[in-house]
């Protein structure tokens, strides 16, 4: 991955190994966490719906990156670089697909287009090619060998070129992609906000919108944007900090930058895939347990789950109008 690789440094032995228990424990809550959504994907068959499979793809993209930060390098030459390049390319992978979940909110909700569906190959083509084009660009001025002393890190060796090779090829598509999903999701809400308002001027009774399920819905879509800033916040600050002072390392800083990176995966799984839609399917399974064995489930786990059909619950209200 790129932010374990620029992270070493003048750390000592013990600081190195803290490292690494982090990028090992991270890596292992988001493979888990990733992995989850993805056996939801496979064991639901209600859940096969084009927006879940959006979800799916991102968290398949998140899996692979968690297991190849796991899995180290294995002290071969081509195994260093296919470690380094693949948790690239997935890592990259992972914050497109949510550019391509806000960008079929926005153009849903806001641009009231039916043919999202249609545009998922030109989905996958903008994410596997984007992110193989920067993969292949980012080995420019990189020189990979393994440090033995460390048993698990591929590191790359890069002079100036590498560096700003590696802006360009990871952190320049994460910020663009952070940006994208900001004015997207801010459009989205602003949006469904003017159309409860209109919605609740014109009705007669006849319909009154539950404000606590639109603005849970509301507030979910603006958490998302919140998640790669979150993630890579630290791993940009401290990439900077390497171009100022290239031969020091702050070991706090490189603690929470491998970490929070590492964790992305967990996070998204949570923020994009335990939806009500998941919770709801996990319910209904629950229920074909014996009687003896639903006692100890919470009882108000199934209402909560039946009270959204989806996250998508306040476009309801533009169908009342």
């Amino acid at each position: 991955m790129a932010t374990v690789k620029a992270v070493m440094g003048n750390l000592t032995v013990a600081e190195r190994q803290v490292l690494t228990a982090v990028n090992s424990g991270a890596s292992s809550l988001s493979f888990v966490g990733s992995g989850f959504i993805v056996l939801c994907y496979f064991l639901f068959k209600q859940l096969r719906k084009f927006s879940f499979k959006l979800v799916f793809y991102l968290a398949l993209s998140d899996m692979c990156c968690s297991f190849f930060s796991i899995i180290g390098d294995p002290s071969k030459g081509f195994f260093c670089y296919a470690q380094g390049y693949t948790t690239h390319f997935f890592c990259l992978a992972s914050f497109l697909w949510t550019t391509t979940i806000a960008f079929t909110l926005h153009r849903t909700v806001v641009r009231h287009k039916t043919d999202v569906e249609d545009l998922e190959p030109m989905f996958h083509l903008y994410v596997w090619g984007t992110s193989g084009v920067m993969t292949v660009i980012r080995s420019i001025a990189n020189n990979h060998e393994h440090l033995s002393r460390l048993g698990t890190w591929c590191w790359a060796q890069t002079g100036h070129t590498g560096k700003v090779v590696h802006f360009i090829t990871f952190y320049a598509p994460l910020w663009g992609a952070i940006l994208f999903n900001g004015v997207t999701y801010f459009q989205v809400i602003r949006m469904l906000n003017n159309a409860t308002r209109m919605a609740v001027g014109m009705s007669e009774r006849s319909y009154q919108p539950d404000p606590r399920s639109d603005m849970k819905a509301l507030n979910r879509w603006g958490y998302y944007p919140l998640i790669l800033i979150g993630s890579w916040f630290f791993g940009t600050i401290n990439r900077i900090h390497d171009v100022i002072e290239p031969g020091h390392k702050i070991f706090w800083l490189s603690v929470l930058d491998v970490g929070m990176a590492q964790l992305m995966g967990l996070f998204n799984s949570i923020a994009y895939g335990l939806n009500s839609s998941v919770r709801r399917a996990i319910y209904e399974r629950l229920d074909l347990l014996p009687e003896w064995s639903q006692r100890w489930l919470p009882k108000s786990s199934k209402s909560r789950g039946q009270q959204q059909d989806s996250e998508l619950v306040s476009l309801k209200i533009q169908d009342q109008q």
